[in-house]
């Protein structure tokens, strides 16, 4: 494996062999499988599960790894071509990612959306041009526009809770945020769910509609994978007979890079935040999931969160033990 950027690089039968490699390697420790073995670990933005996830997966799997991020280590790394470096950057992307993938075995590359422009972080322009200057074998651990780590740790934990893949029904739900926060989670979620031949609600306030390009590409898994998806505003209709809702705040595509309409629009949404009423017309078992952090009595209310519905924590596990299924054929340990 050279790269783990998006799970539409993969079959849903690779993507089902790291789900089971990540299971074996919980119950079969191979604490030597990737000996000797360094990660490079590139932070541009912040993170408490992704980071130590991918160190307690390289501990576990006997390799070692360092961490590099701004705040940490660099005194401002500069992104644009052409430019004269007579400001406060002195790293350049051109040299800095080379030499950190340099001493790797692998790189980890971590860097959120500017949220300037749909169309640029949609492109990947950032995460890509990163990539490009490397041989390197990477992991995407978030960019613009999507998660990969999160959604094969989503893939597992309902494979473990046996909850239906054609015929379940998934709801992806906004939930109010006090900030606009990336598309990158809901986007991989969107497509996860619909490759794992899941019926995928889309559940959303008028003007968080997700791109067409992302929908698009979710309806295009779901048709090879037997799913489905739809998108509404009307929350008892997407709730019906679901199975799991996946909370998650986005920005506004209506109003993209615009701090101060985005906000206007959003705090008409209070009432969005995950309670019990939700859950009226859902399955009895219906699963609360969420990627983490989640803002308590702003997201999701105490009662979901601390209750039965709530699969957050192993959720959360699950992602270094997925991850630690990626490393581990990546780098070359045998499945």
């Amino acid at each position: 494996m050279k790269a783990f950027n998006d799970l539409a690089d993969f079959s849903n039968e690779e993507i089902k062999a790291l789900v089971a490699l990540a299971g074996r390697l919980d119950s079969n420790p191979e604490p030597e499988a990737l000996k000797g073995k360094v990660l490079s670990l590139l932070f541009l933005s912040p993170s408490l599960r992704t980071l130590a996830s991918f160190q307690a997966a390289m501990v576990r799997l006997g390799g070692g790894s360092f961490v590099i991020s701004p705040d940490m280590s660099i005194h401002g790394l500069e992104s644009r071509p052409g430019i004269v470096m007579d400001g406060v950057a002195a790293e350049h992307i051109r040299e800095a990612v080379p030499v950190i993938a340099s001493y790797g075995d692998a790189i980890g590359i971590r860097a959120f959306a500017e949220r300037k422009s749909i169309e640029t972080d949609m492109q990947e322009n950032e995460f890509t041009a990163m990539t490009n200057l490397i041989d390197t074998p990477y992991i995407n651990m978030e960019s613009a526009m999507n998660h990969p780590c999160q959604s094969l740790a989503d893939w597992k934990t309902m494979d473990d809770l046996n909850l239906p893949a054609n015929g379940g029904k998934f709801v992806l739900s906004w939930a109010y945020h006090p900030k606009a926060l990336p598309l990158a989670v809901p986007a991989a979620t969107l497509h996860m769910a619909a490759k794992r031949g899941m019926d995928v609600t889309v559940l959303r306030p008028e003007g968080f509609e997700l791109p067409d390009a992302l929908m698009q590409k979710a309806a295009a898994a779901a048709d090879v994978s037997g799913g489905s998806i739809t998108a509404t505003d009307q929350r008892s209709e997407a709730m019906e007979g679901a199975h799991v809702i996946y909370a998650k705040s986005w920005s506004s595509t209506r109003h993209y890079g615009d701090r101060l309409n985005d906000q206007k629009l959003r705090e008409q949404h209070l009432d969005w935040c995950v309670d019990e009423h939700w859950f009226e017309n859902a399955k009895d078992d219906c699963r609360f999931m969420h990627c983490l952090p989640v803002r308590r009595g702003v997201v999701v209310a105490d009662e979901i969160l601390d209750g039965p519905r709530s699969v957050v924590i192993p959720e959360a596990r699950n992602r270094m033990l997925a991850q630690m299924a990626v490393l581990h054929q990546m780098l070359g340990g045998q499945s």
